[in-house]
């Protein structure tokens, strides 16, 4: 048999396989082979989400482009999956079909199934060909604490955030407000929204739905208040307490006791929208969308640290670079050499001003890029500075069951179903059971 039947059968083997599978996998390529650079070109499956306003998508297939021009032995494939929680559930299915991606973007919450399932590599042995400690310090420890476990870097970051209080500096002093002083706690946040509450506009609007997004909201709210909702290992949360009940009650009374808020559900994919629109005078949101929000906004934009109770904090969130196991080394290899290159200095600090993301790399805020753009638009660095009272976001094991249980909860709260105490009490009790097995010696 030449080889030209030999490439037809294997087309036509590949083409076999593929049937009944999934429309958004793409195509099975033999290892070290591509589909038109030559035998010794590398092809990688890289999967990544868009969760936040903002035309990313082509960002991220501009620079798959660009990082092929400067390494023609590895061809990219980005696949965009969706959202995150779509990304995760597509990505699972993959790996369980023995058809993982090469490289993705998932969240950092995504650790821990990532390893029950067996599917990706530590990534010491590239860290330390990349200069150890100094590589990896470079990268923000509020990022680092859920990129770790058990000694080893699993994962690393990229696509990061922090929550933020986004609001219209117009509408503030319209309603003789300071536009340079956005609130500083929750007394301030419940009078600020009460006074630029008007007939025509809300004074706030927080996100209830999303994803991880409601659950984010509440950690933030629950950390504020002084509790933590999960162990370092992963293997536990703490819903049911006093602190977490008072801070889901404050939440829920913004829209149900002081009408600042509508009280139906609120979107996440529309909230930014709202607010550029000036259906809402405050919002909190990521800070991924603030590139967004900024070129869209007709007002003066002001953004400011989460409003506080009993202490100034806010979870992290966002996305990591995992690399996925392989039969084939060189996959894994040039996984990494994407995964260093997207995140350079420099590179990252591009990324962060084209969408708001924090530019995960310390030696980024000294690049004459992000410099320059600090000086010109000061409230970019304010995701930054947060992150010097930062924790990681709500991170378990079989943590879809468990932050739907959460989600669950904030739902039947925030509707008025349910007083918050009991659908918390509810919430742990379904969390504790989807976490028994990780207990258990």
């Amino acid at each position: 048999m030449n080889l030209n039947k030999i490439g037809c059968l294997i087309i036509m083997l590949a083409l076999i396989s593929g049937c009944g599978s999934a429309s958004w996998l793409p195509p099975a390529v033999p290892d070290g082979a591509s589909h038109d650079d030559g035998a010794d070109t590398v092809e990688l499956s890289f999967y990544y989400p868009v969760d936040v306003g903002g035309p990313l998508t082509t960002t991220i297939e501009e620079m798959s482009e660009q990082f092929m021009k400067e390494h023609p032995g590895i061809r990219i494939n980005p696949v965009y999956m969706g959202d995150y929680q779509d990304t995760a559930i597509k990505t699972q299915a993959a790996v369980q079909g023995n058809n993982p991606p090469d490289v993705a973007v998932l969240q950092s919450t995504q650790l821990y199934t990532m390893l029950d399932m067996d599917a990706i590599v530590p990534l010491d042995d590239y860290i330390n060909q990349a200069g150890g400690d100094a590589f990896v310090s470079d990268f923000y420890p509020a990022f680092l604490a859920d990129s770790q476990a058990d000694g080893h870097t699993y994962s690393i970051p990229f696509q990061r955030s922090t929550l933020l209080m986004y609001y219209n500096r117009d509408a503030f002093a319209e309603q003789g407000l300071s536009p340079d002083a956005p609130p500083r706690n929750w007394d301030e946040l419940l009078r600020a929204a009460a006074g630029l509450t008007t007939s025509q506009r809300w004074g706030l609007e927080i996100p209830s739905s999303g994803g991880g997004m409601a659950t984010r909201i509440f950690q933030a709210f629950a950390m504020q208040n002084g509790s933590s909702l999960m162990s370092d290992d992963g293997k536990q949360v703490y819903l049911d307490t006093a602190a977490n009940a008072e801070a889901l009650r404050y939440w829920r009374d913004l829209s149900h006791a002081h009408k600042v808020m509508p009280e139906s559900r609120i979107e996440w994919a529309s909230v930014p929208d709202d607010f550029i629109h000036g259906k809402t005078a405050m919002l909190v949101y990521t800070s991924g969308s603030l590139t967004y929000i900024r070129n869209q906004a007709p007002f003066r934009l002001g953004v400011g640290f989460l409003p506080t109770n009993k202490q100034l904090t806010t979870p992290t969130s966002g996305g990591n670079f995992y690399v996925f196991k392989t039969v084939n080394t060189r996959k894994q290899d040039a996984a990494w050499t994407f995964v260093q290159w997207m995140t350079e200095p420099e590179r990252i600090a591009q990324w962060s001003i084209d969408t708001g993301y924090i530019a995960v790399r310390k030696s980024a805020y000294d690049t004459p890029s992000l410099q320059a753009y600090g000086k010109e638009f000061p409230e970019s660095l304010v995701a930054r500075n947060q992150l010097a009272y930062s924790a990681k976001e709500l991170a378990t094991h079989n943590i879809a069951k468990v932050r739907a249980a959460l989600n669950e909860a904030i739902e039947a709260s925030l509707s008025g179903a349910m007083p918050p105490e009991e659908a918390l009490k509810k919430a742990q009790a379904k969390a504790d059971q989807a976490l028994a097995s990780f207990r258990r010696p």
